[in-house]
């Protein structure tokens, strides 16, 4: 397993951070020519490989418009057709969902799947058709990036102590030295982004490297929730990452305070153009509206809420050989409109880092990670069953007459529902209320769970538990 690693320039001068800037605007032209060519369905070299891209430019002496090194460009063809690549792959996936909707036939769907999967659509109509929806002509807009091959830079210590990594410039045989903020060297192949005058060196190491991968897994089996005010609340009642609430509340608020005094300085400029002061509103516009200090605030705070996620499931891998999580992968969509402000501290994409968290984490130290459906496991009890009220963190069952802290209640839910044998993954969220309704009836009454009946048999033959269990 690959993890990606941030190495960042140290004071670097601004001459070398302008040559970079020049070669990586130059490169951009390199990525939006592959664009223009292979990046749609009519591209005129649709299906064909980087390497027979860059064997055609060299042939038509397309390259030398650009004016850059010829490692420098191929690396570069590679990378934006990998893009393309991805794109395309992003592109099937939706093509999938609409050959299920469109046919039962067993045989018709895998005929088209196999004519999908060897980019043979194009005879196909219903397959064109959906590609051409799907597939998004794709357009460059990457302008910032080098890609350099492991074999054509290096790295050097000075006496100083301080990493020095070289990097072909625009000329043969001169390389242009960035000075680094670390004392590891970085491998392989690298990405430098370059931002507000810094350049990121984006690199991957094996994980079995990693100090953390050596650390052994615990031996429980835990249920976990997502929350806010903690990462993650686990079965057994601990809290995980309890700092996360705080962040994101701060960033939240800064945001809000932000925002509003940039939209009071741009109404300022706005009145003062209209006025015909250009020169004061393009001196607002330049000292006071710009992004470079934005984006590296918002960089340190992704950077914080990452590693406080990911601190939070390492302790929760701590205690347990198997975490059973709800799946993190899908959408909800709420009934509730909520302010911009709440939307801010809910922070969505936090959901995306907690669900890649418990995935490395999980491979990474061994344990085994079971997605589960789970759905209504904050509004039902742990105890009876039954569907109850949430307010809050608290969570009122009225029929056992106990209000349980909201979290704990649905990661016990969670727990419980990872040997579930009628509730599956994807078991849709209506048919999951009809089965807590119906086993809260059966306990009401004191009925026997019937688990051998013809009606759970056939649920359970329609929606079989494709749980799957990450264990390395």
């Amino acid at each position: 397993m690959r993890v990606t690693r941030i190495a960042y320039s140290a004071r670097l001068n601004s001459g070398k951070y302008a040559a970079l800037a020049e070669q990586a605007r130059r490169l951009g032209r390199v990525r939006s020519e592959v664009w223009q060519r292979y990046g749609s369905i009519n591209g005129i070299g649709s299906g064909l490989t980087d390497r027979q891209v860059r064997d055609r430019w060299l042939a038509d002496g397309t390259h030398v418009q650009f004016a850059v090194l010829a490692n420098a460009w191929k690396e570069t063809v590679r990378d934006a057709m990998a893009d393309i690549a991805a794109n395309l792959a992003a592109a099937k996936v939706d093509v999938r969902r609409a050959i299920n909707r469109r046919t039962g036939d067993p045989a018709e769907r895998k005929r088209m799947f196999t004519a999908l999967k060897a980019d043979q659509w194009a005879d196909d109509p219903f397959l064109s058709r959906q590609m051409r929806k799907h597939w998004k002509r794709g357009r460059n807009r990457t302008h910032d990036q080098i890609v350099v091959r492991a074999d054509k830079y290096n790295t050097t210590l000075d006496e100083r102590g301080r990493l020095w990594l070289a990097i072909p410039g625009l000329e043969p045989r001169k390389m242009v030295r960035i000075p680094l903020s670390t004392t590891v060297a970085p491998t392989g192949t690298l990405r430098l982004i370059l931002r507000g005058g810094r350049v990121e060196v984006h690199y991957q190491i094996d994980a079995s490297q990693m100090r953390s991968s050596q650390r052994a897994c615990g031996a429980a089996t835990i249920g976990v929730d997502k929350g806010y005010t903690e990462a993650l609340i686990d079965s057994d009642g601990q809290p995980h990452g309890e700092q996360l609430g705080d962040l994101l509340t701060r960033e939240s608020d800064r945001l809000k305070e932000r925002n509003r005094r940039r939209a009071k300085l741009r109404s300022i400029a706005n009145n003062a153009s209209l006025r015909g002061d250009d020169a004061r509103a393009h001196r607002i516009k330049v000292n006071n509206l710009g992004t470079i200090k934005r984006a590296r605030q918002a960089a340190r705070h992704r950077a914080q809420v990452r590693t406080e996620i990911f601190t939070a499931v390492h302790e929760v891998v701590d205690k347990a050989a198997t975490v059973i999580a709800e799946d993190l992968t899908k959408r909800f969509t709420g009934r509730k409109q909520l302010p911009k402000n709440i939307n801010r501290r809910l922070a969505a994409w936090t959901k995306g880092v907690t669900a890649e968290a418990l995935k490395n984490v999980s491979e990474r130290r061994g344990s085994a990670l079971v997605p589960v459906n789970a759905a209504y496991t904050s509004q039902t009890c742990h105890r009876c069953g039954r569907l109850g009220r949430r307010s809050g963190d608290r969570f009122h069952c009225t029929p056992c007459g106990v209000v349980w802290q909201a979290d704990v209640n649905a990661a016990i839910n969670i727990l419980h529902r990872g040997g579930d044998p009628d509730i599956a993954l994807h078991t849709p969220h209506h048919k999951v209320k009809q089965i807590l309704q119906d086993r809260a009836d059966r306990h009401r009454t004191r009925l026997p769970v019937q688990d051998s009946s013809p009606t759970a048999v056939g649920r359970r033959a329609n929606h079989p538990n494709r749980s799957a269990m990450s264990h390395k």
